[in-house]
């Protein structure tokens, strides 16, 4: 199993975010748009980075969905998140055990997790839509893809 993205991996980061929203609920193009912003904050006039911001990502948000969504199963099953049916769709929520789980993580990354993830719920985020906050993240990447190859030309 690669740990790089994993479900474990985004999982964690995923109840990060869950854990800054409780007891609201979030959407997965929600979660999707969030855990972008955690990891390349430094592009949205956030803290530094957590990943690097690599040409080649035009195609993260993509794959990002499939893996939130096994991510956000293990949550459930591991009965630190869960999933309500509203008027909006699904919407997943941490249990009053998931902010307690993230509390007691230790790691320095975990703590680079918890900051960046209060800074794209509270600072980010707040009056972002998700459909138009999608859009704009693949054509920055777009643009900074089509920069870097016409710099190798």
């Amino acid at each position: 199993m690669n740990p790089l993205n994993s479900p474990l991996e985004v999982g964690v980061r995923a109840l990060t975010l869950l854990a800054e929203t409780y007891p609201e609920p979030l959407d997965l193009a929600q979660l999707v748009v969030l855990d972008h912003a955690l990891l390349h904050s430094g592009e949205f006039d956030g803290p530094p980075s957590l990943h690097p911001d690599l040409p080649a990502r035009a195609g993260e948000i993509g794959m990002k969905r499939t893996v939130l969504e096994q991510a956000l199963l293990v949550l459930i099953r591991a009965g630190l998140a869960g999933v309500e049916n509203c008027s909006e769709g699904l919407m997943y929520k941490a249990t009053d055990r998931g902010p307690v789980f993230v509390d007691v993580l230790e790691a320095p990354y975990a703590d680079s997790l918890r900051r960046r993830a209060e800074w794209a719920v509270h600072h980010y985020f707040p009056g972002t839509d998700s459909r138009t906050a999608t859009r704009d993240i693949v054509n920055r990447a777009a643009d900074t893809l089509a920069w870097a190859e016409s710099v190798h030309e």
